[in-house]
């Protein structure tokens, strides 16, 4: 594993503890020479991880579409920015330059870049890990949700493998760092009796 891609919110949430988990995240991935890949702003958790790397000497990379360059703040200290023109592609790129995703609190663009990770893995796009950093229970909604999709019989029980979470950057990088991809069981349930 060499790179990371961090999706995080572009806020800092109302808990001290998201920023301080986002910092420690930064630490960790200098302690294991690890680069990091994120969407490029200087805001939010995205910046307090960023900053984190770049302040102990890191490597960081920044994806960003040209068009969220008014909205989002450019992160202007990073090791490479590579500019695209559309947030396709900008995920596109974040998950070709990396090994391995976290996630960590934020919203609707943080989740909606966790499901298609999460995805692509289990439909054989890319083999690698995926996370999401649950800092004080933040993602114990959504980890209940995979529960009750697999519970009701959309998703085969095999698949919440797919998502590996910890309640502190620490432990989730090692689980990540550690990973092993589960045995996949057959995605579709009507196929079980044909065969």
């Amino acid at each position: 594993m060499k790179r990371v891609c961090v999706y995080a919110g572009s806020n800092l949430g109302e808990k001290e503890e998201y920023a301080v988990q986002a910092k420690e995240l930064g630490q960790l991935l200098i302690k294991h020479n690890l680069d990091l890949v994120y969407g490029g702003s200087c805001v939010g958790l995205m910046g307090e991880v960023a900053n984190e790397v770049l302040k102990n000497g890191g490597n960081v990379i920044g994806v960003m579409p040209k068009s969220l360059f008014k909205g989002e703040i450019v992160h202007q200290g990073l090791t490479e920015l590579i500019e695209v023109n559309t947030m396709h592609e900008r995920k596109a790129k974040m998950s070709e330059l990396s090994d391995c995703f976290i996630a960590l609190p934020g919203g609707y663009g943080t989740f909606e870049e966790l499901f298609e990770a999460i995805c692509w893995s289990q439909i054989g796009i890319h083999q690698k890990p995926v996370g999401v950093l649950n800092i004080d229970h933040f993602y114990d909604p959504i980890i209940k949700m995979v529960d009750h999709a697999a519970n009701e019989g959309f998703m085969n029980p095999s698949n919440k493998a797919l998502l590996v979470s910890a309640p502190n950057a620490l432990e989730l990088l090692e689980k990540l760092i550690n990973y092993q991809r589960p045995e996949m069981g057959l995605k579709w349930k009507q196929l079980e009796t044909t065969n």
